[in-house]
């Protein structure tokens, strides 16, 4: 929140004191865009005689923090960002938000605007411009994927928890059900994992709230997932799962903005964050869903079990396709809670069918979501792949939550994959009459002896996961394509948390220690080494950007360090999809973390003519780098080259020695200058 003011303060005496400024700088990525922006302030602030410093979030973490003493000798504050900034210690002061773009383009400009920017009053949620370049998601879907990414560790570990309890532990009864002795150590490592499983959806709903309200909005956000996650609270045999806790997380953030802008006396104002906000909007969303959105829940889940009820003699195929249908909808919510108790229920009752068709279904979300990050690893980041592992393994024991994080990352295109693959399994396992003893599903209760028709269960199971995965890819492929948003973690510019970074001193130090020359490097080597006259080319023959990275792969390959260059060429395509590595000012810098490389390497060519490379300011790269260091490099060592090229290159009269140097040996030499 803003309000206007007067001019900048000045000193005492007869001469006013130099102009003292701030800067934020961040981009999505947390990489090239931060440090060129952060480069283009300080030059233009030197240029006018102003006092500047710069704090720059990426992802080797925040460097050159602004402390409480610069803050308050500051008469602006500039933060050019894609991505959320916390504005509330600049609590008082001159404020301008923009897009990071902005700060490398338009430097001069913001400097003259925050001048006459209004005043930051605190209390703000994080926060990212509303304008700017780059291609900014919209606040929703920032907020969505920063719940989505503190979620993920709990549903990893708490499903990885009970997948070991339930296989090295437990055994099938013949009352029913998958049992591990009550006070075995296995049940309390159950224990765990269910804890786990319990707080991840009150986790989703807290961090979406914060991420829209800030604080203040975490509490109710949370609260409000519990209850969401309750169904015993609002008379429903099932909690609403994670669609509920996505609608509380949403309905806490903007209720919590809305009570902020409400006018209340001064002496109320130091207590509206820490005490009334919390309490009012906890208190009035609790009760909301509870009285108001809470009873739709139950009454949907009462009238869903008496239809089922009445469709046991229908066609097994049609009732198999339904309840695949329902298990796949929401993972764990009232529609699949609905299909897995009435499937249980007839299991007393001698008709083990319906069953049998519910635990083929189970297992097929995990299992297809898994299995799409193997088929398209290029569709997902790092992380997402890393979950996709551990959704294989939570796949196999029945736990159909292991989805819910690319559910609830991307619910257009997983829930319908979802679906389709669910039904498949279902209608199969209605025809071969598949049975199933135990209130369980996935492929442990094969093992474990409560499944009759084994062989065609783990057929209906193999097919539907596989219908999952392809349509998987295949929506996410087609969304993309028309510029949805389609990738979540760390690649995307979501609103994630800010990775720890060493210090200040130590990152810019270790920076230096590696981007520097290293005097004890042989002839023709710079950038510690990474660099050669053989990685160097003065004309780069590409006319467009993925010839011109297979070029690149072509000439990193002459330094004896790739293992593979066509996966080299897949990772830096990937890294591209992500967002553009043309950085404007004729610069690209593609960069590829992989085990396509034995050893970090980089690479530099000339174009002539340039290559188109969606650079922001729209300019063809003339300039391309190309850095690759594998995957279990120590560091951060690829991100602390490019911020150190980043800053460097923002120099035109380096740029134009670049561009004059006559031959290889001319660029290096030019390169030396780098650190």
């Amino acid at each position: 929140m803003t309000s206007p003011a007067g001019p900048p303060p000045t000193g005492g005496g007869d001469e006013q004191r130099r102009v003292r400024l701030l800067a934020v700088t961040a981009c999505p990525t947390g990489i090239a865009h931060t440090y060129m922006a952060a480069e283009k302030l300080s030059q233009a602030a030197e240029s006018r005689g102003i006092d500047m410093k710069v704090e720059t979030q990426g992802s080797i973490g925040a460097e050159n923090v602004l402390d409480d003493n610069d803050v308050r000798q500051a008469d602006g504050v500039i933060v050019a960002a894609d991505k959320d900034v916390d504005l509330s210690r600049f609590a008082g002061k001159r404020v301008l938000t923009v897009g990071v773009a902005e700060g490398i383009r338009h430097p001069e400009r913001l400097i003259e605007r925050v001048l006459s920017a209004p005043v930051h009053t605190g209390g703000g949620a994080p926060t990212a411009p509303a304008s700017g370049g780059g291609k900014e998601r919209s606040a929703g879907y920032r907020a969505l994927m920063n719940g989505v990414s503190y979620m993920i560790p709990f549903v990893v570990v708490g499903g990885l928890l009970i997948a070991i309890s339930l296989s090295l532990g437990g055994h099938t009864d013949p009352s029913g059900g998958l049992v591990i002795p009550k006070d075995s150590f296995w049940m309390d490592v159950n224990n765990i994992g269910v804890i786990g499983f319990t707080l991840m959806v009150p986790i989703l709903s807290g961090y979406i709230a914060y991420a829209i309200g800030d604080r203040p909005a975490l509490v109710p956000g949370m609260i409000g997932g519990w209850i969401a996650n309750t169904g015993e609270l609002y008379d429903s045999k099932a909690g609403a799962g994670f669609i509920g806790a996505i609608v509380t997380g949403f309905l806490a953030g903007y209720l919590v903005l809305w009570i902020k802008k409400v006018e209340v006396p001064k002496f109320v104002q130091p207590i509206m964050p820490i005490i009334v906000i919390p309490i009012v909007a906890t208190t009035a969303l609790g009760l909301f869903f509870i009285y108001v959105i809470g009873r739709p829940i139950s009454w949907v889940f009462e009238h869903l079990t008496d239809w089922l009820g009445g469709m046991t003699g229908t066609s097994a195929v049609l009732l198999g396709a339904i309840l695949g249908l329902m298990i796949a909808f929401d993972m764990g919510g009232p529609v699949n809670k609905t299909a897995f108790l009435f499937g249980a229920g007839l299991i007393a009752t001698g008709n083990q069918t319906v069953m049998g068709m519910c635990a083929t279904a189970i297992p097929v979300m995990p299992l297809g979501q898994g299995l799409a990050t193997l088929l398209r690893r290029r569709l997902y980041s790092e992380q997402e792949r890393e979950t996709g592992f551990a959704a294989l393994f939570m796949g196999c024991f029945g736990i159909s939550e292991g989805a819910i994080p690319f559910a609830a990352a991307r619910p257009a295109q997983v829930i319908p994959a979802n679906m389709l693959g669910g039904a498949v399994a279902g209608a199969i396992a209605g025809v071969a009459g598949v049975e199933d003893a135990v209130p369980h599903g996935g492929p442990i209760v094969a093992v474990l002896g409560a499944v009759s028709g084994v062989p065609m269960f783990f057929v209906a199971v193999v097919i539907g996961s596989v219908v999952t995965a392809l349509t998987t890819v295949a929506l996410v492929d087609v969304s993309r394509r028309r510029g949805a948003p389609a990738l979540a973690g760390a690649g995307a510019a979501v609103s994630e948390p800010v990775p720890v970074g060493a210090g200040v001193g130590g990152a810019m130090e270790s920076a230096k220690s590696v981007a520097g020359v290293g005097s004890s490097g042989e002839a023709g080597e710079v950038l510690s080494g990474h660099l050669t006259e053989r990685t160097v080319r003065v004309r780069l023959e590409a006319v467009d950007k993925e010839a011109a990275i297979r070029e690149m792969a072509g000439l990193l390959a002459r330094g004896g360090r790739v293992v593979d260059a066509d996966e080299l060429v897949a990772a830096a395509l990937r890294r591209e999809e992500q967002g553009t590595t043309g950085l404007g000012e004729e610069i690209a810098i593609p960069h590829a973390k992989t085990d396509a490389v034995s050893a970090p390497v980089v690479g530099f060519a000339r174009s002539d003519e340039g290559v188109e490379w969606d650079s922001p300011d729209g300019t063809k790269a003339r300039l391309v780098f190309m850095i690759a260091v594998p995957e279990a490099a120590a560091g951060d060592e690829h991100l602390r080259i490019l911020s150190l090229l980043s800053r460097r290159l923002m120099d035109a009269g380096f740029r134009e020695r670049l561009l004059a140097a006559p031959d290889e040996a001319a660029v290096v030499e030019v390169l030396r200058e780098v650190g």
